[in-house]
């Protein structure tokens, strides 16, 4: 085992997908910085994407590539974390798409979209790394890293990928050094093929206890909304004229019921994620006249959106998961496939609370979650924070060493 000098010198990656613009990902970076920070306040960290990427213009961080970061540091003892989200399930081909700008990636899928071997060479060549499952790194990648560690991950939809994709991933978990996902229906997943995974909420339970006063200190949304307001969120999957149409509709009702304003705002700007255009045609579509577009892509503004808000309603998980860290109503609403919503509500949230709807069941989820009772939905944020910062020890005590 390490000494504590040497464990002092040891570089710690943080790796994940915040390397393009998503809300919850981004927020994870430093959920985990300050949960170390809190073992050893003078650690000093490496922050590692797909893709080298400076996003601290919205509250991210300064990203490494994690190929480049492998090439120069391929024989130290590194301590690498696995930060959190989804990562089980993100192939090659959506991770250098979601990479690139709006407008490149209706090009590369214009180009490269029908035909399988061309998607995975410009993959390749993009991301500069043969893996099937780039956001998942094991020893292959850092042979001498002295630990390796996944916080609180999610594939809620991996035992539905082939099986040369499944096999690389399994792979590289059981190379870990400490494992937790976060999500029930991964564990099971997991145990299935002879892996035993810890169960910890997402590291975004977190951000009230660790950043509230940081949250406290962005804009006031409220000043717009003078009855409050519904923090609304969907992705550009939801563009189409019949589907928008269904969600002004029921928004509309929300409004004329509750009397609060609708706050639109997005959780993620990169390709396949939320769409500003698509807000602007809602906007048109609905008869309630408090409704504003909330353009900040901030990851903090957006956490001050949600946290000063009457509740939460949208397809985002992570939109969830900071209303429910700030003890707020929150509903999830489906177009198509929300696996991974439905594994976390699931999991954690409190019995008999409005969990994934149809679009057309948002009016009266939304007026079930809004009911609730809100010492409930303050305990159970304070439960999962220290479910969070329980499941993190032992990841801590790998990374550090001392």
């Amino acid at each position: 085992m390490a000494n504590a000098a040497e464990s002092a010198k040891r570089r710690i990656i943080v790796f994940g997908a915040f390397d393009r613009h998503n809300f919850g990902d981004m927020l994870f970076a430093h959920v985990v910085a300050a949960l170390l920070a809190e073992h050893r306040p003078e650690v000093k960290l490496q922050f590692a994407g797909c893709a080298r990427r400076d996003l601290r213009a919205l509250g991210g961080h300064d990203i490494a590539a994690i190929s480049q970061m492998s090439e120069r540091w391929r024989e130290e003892p590194v301590a690498l974390i696995h930060a959190g989200g989804e990562l089980l399930t993100c192939d090659a081909w959506e991770a250098a798409v979601m990479l690139t700008t709006p407008d490149e990636a209706q090009a590369c899928i214009a180009r490269y979209g029908s035909r399988a071997t061309d998607r995975h060479a410009w993959a390749r060549a993009e991301l500069g790394t043969d893996a099937l499952a780039p956001y998942i790194a094991g020893r292959e990648t850092f042979p001498q890293a002295a630990s390796i560690c996944f916080n609180a991950i999610g594939g809620a939809t991996l035992d539905a990928l082939d099986d040369a994709f499944r096999a690389e991933v399994l792979a590289k978990l059981r190379s870990a050094d400490e494992l937790s996902v976060r999500d029930t229906h991964t564990q099971s997943i997991l145990k299935r093929a002879g892996i035993d995974a810890r169960l910890a909420p997402d590291p975004a339970s977190m951000v009230a206890e660790l950043f509230d006063a940081r949250i406290r200190e962005r804009p006031d949304t409220r000043r717009a909304f003078p009855h409050g307001y519904l923090a609304v969120q969907f992705s550009a999957d939801f563009g189409d004229d019949a589907t928008l149409a269904h969600v002004a509709h029921q928004l509309d009702l929300i409004g004329q019921w509750t009397g609060l304003g609708i706050a639109l705002f997005r959780a993620g700007a990169a390709p396949w994620h939320d769409d500003i255009a698509v807000y602007r045609r809602l906007a048109a579509r609905m008869r309630h006249a408090g409704v504003r577009i909330v353009e900040s892509l901030d990851v903090w503004d957006i956490c001050a959106l949600i946290a000063r808000s009457a509740g939460f309603a949208g397809s985002s998980l992570h939109g969830r998961i900071i209303a429910m860290a700030y003890g707020l109503p929150r509903v999830n609403f489906q177009h198509a496939d929300a696996a991974k919503q439905r594994a976390y509500a699931s999991t954690w949230e409190i019995a008999g609370a409005p969990g994934v709807v149809s679009i057309g069941e948002l009016h009266v989820a939304m007026r079930e979650a809004l009911s609730m009772g809100r010492a409930a939905l303050r305990d159970k944020a304070s439960a999962l924070a220290r479910a969070h910062r329980a499941g993190f020890e032992p990841i801590a005590r790998s990374a550090l060493r001392s």
